[in-house]
């Protein structure tokens, strides 16, 4: 049996509205849905964000990934026992402490679902992680600032196609041909778009599907 097609969404950052009606046009009969990381901070929605993305996991089982980004990791800094973490405070963490205040129920089971997200999905012909594999030892490693979820420039080949979100473009996905990495994050929270590219299971692009931001989700001026 052939793999299936994958739809891949870049960083969410707490735009419900923006992340459901992309997520219409994802087609669950043929395609896997990964979601590069980052589904809270910053926009009005984290916790929405998270539940549907938990719906989701439990209505189509096997068929949905959703990976952690350094919102998540920073998130799950900071109401750990090594908590609170500031700078995740700095990055939009404030907003999401004030979001689950007044949803207080969504917190702790909502953290144990992010505790378990993985840092990365792969098939011999993509890779798919928040911010991408460099040149750099343990990359794997949550704390190393060059690792998958953290790293901000130049990847490493990796004899396949890399797909990554973490760096907001100017609202449109980029392609690097050298290093063979595609980059999703379309600056969804900063009032662009949010993108969903559709692969083969070979990599191929298929299509690239941008939904511009609802004004709704985005933080208040």
């Amino acid at each position: 049996m052939a793999e299936m097609n994958l739809f891949v969404i870049g960083d969410v950052h707490g735009c419900r509205a923006t992340f459901e009606e992309l997520l219409g046009h994802w087609q669950p009969a043929t395609e896997r849905l990964v979601q590069v990381g980052d589904l809270v901070d910053r926009g009005r929605f984290s916790p929405e964000c998270v539940a549907l993305a938990i719906s989701l996991e439990v209505r189509y089982p096997g068929q949905t990934v959703f990976l952690k980004g350094n919102h998540e990791a920073g998130m799950l800094q900071h109401f750990g026992p090594h908590g609170p973490h500031a700078p995740w405070l700095s990055w939009g963490g404030r907003t999401t402490v004030a979001q689950y205040r007044a949803r207080p129920a969504l917190l702790a089971p909502h953290l144990a679902w992010l505790s378990q997200r993985p840092l990365y999905w792969q098939n011999d012909h993509l890779l798919i992680s928040h911010a991408g594999f460099a040149d750099t030892p343990d990359p794997l490693d949550e704390a190393n600032f060059d690792g998958v979820i953290w790293r901000r420039g130049p990847l490493r080949p990796m004899g396949r196609r890399q797909v990554i979100g973490h760096t907001p473009t100017t609202g449109q996905p980029t392609f690097d041909p050298i290093t063979n990495v595609l980059n999703v994050d379309t600056g969804a929270v900063f009032g662009q778009c949010l993108t969903g590219v559709r692969l083969t299971a070979t990599g191929e692009l298929l299509a690239e599907i941008a939904v511009p931001t609802h004004p709704s989700d985005l933080p208040a001026a």
